[in-house]
């Protein structure tokens, strides 16, 4: 089958196509899938820059999120069959293979079916970017109805379905973006207000449109800076989330707001093997086809590369100005 490999630590110039061995099932849980989709996420681009998350020698292949159609399965009583559309998070990290290839074995705990009215290529942008969304929202940032969020990047992969999400549940939205025309779009996803941080500082703005409370739920997507900024744009006792490691950071002032500061790694339960993380994933994604098949939850692909162009993806995130996602069709 074709595959693209990382064939060393450095630039996109090392991902290559080639010809591997189609993966076989080996143990009587897993799953053979025809992939159709294959999901282009910022850790793909980090671990080609610094490394496999484990001790294993090169080459792998790269890419997390999938979306494909079951081919073969080992137990007459799997849940999954010949035939079905699944889209899933898993692989992609150095121990198990990821899913820039034509073929994936997966075990059925990891997938989830996907939403009648997607395309694999939506399907594929989805995975990552919902469980991570899902998590700093609900399960670490514990967003209610009536709540007011603060979304960062929210034009960003993660950033525009966690408006989407946050909307289902019932909470005035703010969301930061870079341009008019991601204002726009980011209006067109749900955003109740949106914040030009390259025109105005948007704690200040924050704190303005909320007559000087703050939002009950910051959502950080993009780092230190942005994470201490974050601090006085956050009400006094609530919650800011993030996604990334934010360094030395005074905390002084978050400490006085009584906030809560939690992280969120949608990666943990195939980092850690935590089974009870990873069946909280599939609810998720169960839940998240239910709100897709109503209507309410959309995935933006902004660009999509055949597999042999995956360097040229890379180099496009790596720029830093995508909206929604983008995906390699196979």
């Amino acid at each position: 089958m074709k595959a693209i490999l990382m064939t060393a630590v450095g630039s996109p110039d090392v991902l290559t196509l080639a010809d591997i061995p189609t993966p076989e099932i080996t143990t009587a849980t897993q799953v053979k899938i025809k992939l159709h989709a294959a999901g282009v996420n910022p850790v793909d681009t980090k671990i080609r820059r610094h490394g496999l998350f484990y001790d294993l020698p090169l080459p792998a292949v790269l890419g997390c999120d999938g979306a494909g159609v079951v081919v073969e399965t080992e137990r007459t009583d799997s849940p999954f069959k010949a035939g079905d559309k699944v889209w899933f998070c898993h692989g992609g990290l150095g121990r198990e293979p990821g899913n820039y290839a034509d073929y994936t074995v997966v075990d059925e705990r990891w997938l989830s079916r996907m939403p009648s009215n997607y395309s694999f290529i939506e399907a594929a942008a989805a995975p990552l970017v919902l469980i991570t969304a899902w998590g700093a929202l609900f399960d670490r940032g514990g967003l209610q109805a009536g709540q007011t969020v603060l979304v960062h990047a929210g034009a960003g992969g993660v950033g525009h379905v966690a408006i989407q999400l946050a909307k289902i549940k019932g909470a005035r939205v703010l969301a930061t973006v870079s341009t008019p025309e991601k204002a726009e779009f980011a209006k067109r996803l749900g955003a109740d207000e949106t914040i030009l941080y390259t025109e105005t500082g948007f704690a200040d703005a924050v704190n303005a449109l909320t007559d000087g409370k703050g939002a009950d739920l910051v959502f950080d997507t993009v780092g230190a800076t942005v994470f201490t900024d974050s601090i006085a744009a956050t009400a006094h006792f609530g919650r800011l989330i993030t996604l990334l490691d934010p360094g030395a950071v005074n905390l002084a002032e978050a400490r006085m707001r009584n906030l809560l500061i939690g992280f969120e790694l949608m990666l943990t339960p195939m980092l850690r093997d935590l089974d009870t993380a990873r069946d909280r994933h599939i609810t998720l994604l169960n839940q998240c086809a239910v709100w897709a098949e109503q209507g309410l939850l959309q995935v933006h692909v902004s660009n999509t590369y055949a597999l042999a162009d995956a360097d040229q993806a890379h180099r496009e995130i790596e720029l830093g100005h995508v909206s929604g996602k983008l995906v390699l069709t196979l």
